[in-house]
């Protein structure tokens, strides 16, 4: 939820009702299963897994790579420009 109302549907429910099989997809079941709201980015890597694979590579060596910056710090960092641009992280 976002200041008490639920997420927007997708505007691409070819995509949304389209998953590939694989991990992308296995994560967001999960994530339905724990409740309605979720990254619905997640919906355009499963998708095209293998268009996307780069972009979630990025961001764990982004969020856990070597760097000054303690992985709380940066997952803290991301909370906030994501909580900035009103968006659930």
């Amino acid at each position: 939820m976002v200041d008490g109302t639920l997420m927007e549907p997708m505007f691409l429910p070819g995509v949304e009702q389209n998953p590939q099989p694989g991990p992308f997809q296995a994560a967001i079941e999960g994530m339905k299963a724990a409740g309605p709201e979720y990254p619905q980015i997640w919906h355009l890597f499963a998708f095209r897994p293998q268009a996307t694979e780069h972009l979630a590579r990025f961001t764990q060596e982004m969020l856990r790579g070597p760097s000054p910056l303690s992985p709380g710090q940066r997952e803290l960092i991301a909370a906030f420009t994501s909580y900035q641009n009103d968006c659930p992280f």
